[in-house]
């Protein structure tokens, strides 16, 4: 069986991606659908990356809303291909990410990702692999980002090449180019903050949940001395194996920098200046670890943000900037792919991880399967 689903729910919480892919000659995706992530439980999950009260039934009760909204998507796939689930081999469910706290504490922290396969096999009738994660971090590694493999799959071409995936928190992955003689180590980390901070700030002075293709932030200003305080972070000078998500970057962040900055600012400077870190914490980061990069491919929802496009571009002259729909498999779909990808990497039993991106101590099968 070659049919895959993946499902991917971000760090933006705007809702469910799923794809149905076809792995018989390369990656084939049949057909896609999306359910918007309900107010309510998008709050809760936001408020489920801090502690508080009664977390741990709050969090359980969480995870089963998600498996539904999951359930709902799966079988809008189904429906698209006219398939039943025996059609399929597996679900690669990513679930949602709450805590992540690799290497912390205890020399192996953890990272959390809400979920209930149990009930999202009960609900659709498929195998569904899911806790990808958990295993790399045991093994001494970051357990993200995950994609890197997938993305060289996928993406790697003649020239050098990166692929930067903008969600809640932008990560990027550095493609040599194929006909390169000498093998290459896979490069891939977080850059820092994606769409989380502008989202954030789109939903506290507008009535909008996000910032439509920029165009608020391109009516401001980017503010010299609030971008210092942004960049002033110690993550961004921290040498990759490294990954980060709203445990840092986060309200509270945010609110400690507009302190430290002093003054006042109008809201449109300030997502303004929000835009500016995301673009050029990824560039700077880009640049230093692939100098010699001819192009760079951009998913998740960052690549719809015209004005974030271009500002890309703007900060490496010379730089080619594009969605990955030019290289053949649409931004939205890019990370529901990979889950699907990384389903069949385990039920192959091949390592769905690479220890030169997350830092693990070798290759490893990742996922936790839950039978039909």
């Amino acid at each position: 069986m070659t049919l895959y689903i993946g499902l991917m729910s971000g760090t933006s919480m705007d809702g469910v991606d799923g794809v149905l892919v076809d792995f018989a000659d390369g990656v084939r995706v049949v057909t896609d659908a999306h359910a918007p992530m309900p107010p309510a439980l998008a709050a809760e999950l936001l408020a489920l990356n801090a502690s508080g009260a009664d977390e741990l039934q709050r969090a359980a009760l969480a995870a089963n809303a998600l498996a539904r909204l999951q359930a709902e998507v799966v079988a809008h796939l189904l429906d698209n291909a006219g398939l039943s689930p025996r059609a399929v081999r597996a679900v690669g469910s990513h679930g949602q990410t709450v805590r992540h706290r690799p290497a912390e504490f205890d020399g192996t922290g953890f990272t959390l990702q809400l979920n209930n396969g149990a009930l999202l096999a009960e609900s659709c009738g498929i195998d569904v692999v899911c806790d990808f994660r958990t295993r790399d971090v045991a093994a001494g590694g970051q357990g993200a980002p995950l994609v890197p493999a997938f993305h060289r799959d996928v993406f790697a071409g003649p020239v050098p090449r990166a692929v930067l995936n903008v969600g809640g928190i932008a990560n990027v992955t550095v493609l040599p180019a194929t006909d390169e003689s000498a093998p290459t180590r896979l490069v891939g980390f977080d850059t820092g903050p994606g769409n989380a901070l502008m989202d954030y700030w789109c939903r506290l002075h507008t009535d909008a949940a996000y910032d439509d293709d920029g165009r608020w932030a391109a009516s401001g200003k980017v503010d010299g001395l609030l971008l210092v305080e942004l960049l002033a972070d110690a993550y961004f000078r921290k040498a990759p194996p490294k990954s980060t998500g709203r445990d840092l970057f986060n309200a509270d962040w945010l609110a400690q920098a507009l302190a430290r900055a002093g003054g006042t600012r109008a809201p449109a400077d300030v997502q303004a200046t929000l835009l500016e870190l995301t673009a050029r914490s990824a560039i700077d980061a880009l640049r230093a670890a692939a100098p010699g990069t001819k192009e760079l491919l951009v998913c998740g929802g960052g690549a719809r943000n015209g004005a974030l496009m271009a500002r890309l571009a703007g900060l490496w002259p010379g730089l080619s900037v594009a969605a990955t729909d030019s290289a053949g498999l649409p931004a939205q779909q890019v990370e529901a792919a990979a889950f699907a990808w990384l389903a069949r990497q385990f039920c192959e039993r091949r390592p769905g991880n690479h220890p030169g991106v997350t830092g693990a101590a070798g290759l490893r099968v990742l996922g936790a399967l839950y039978p039909a």
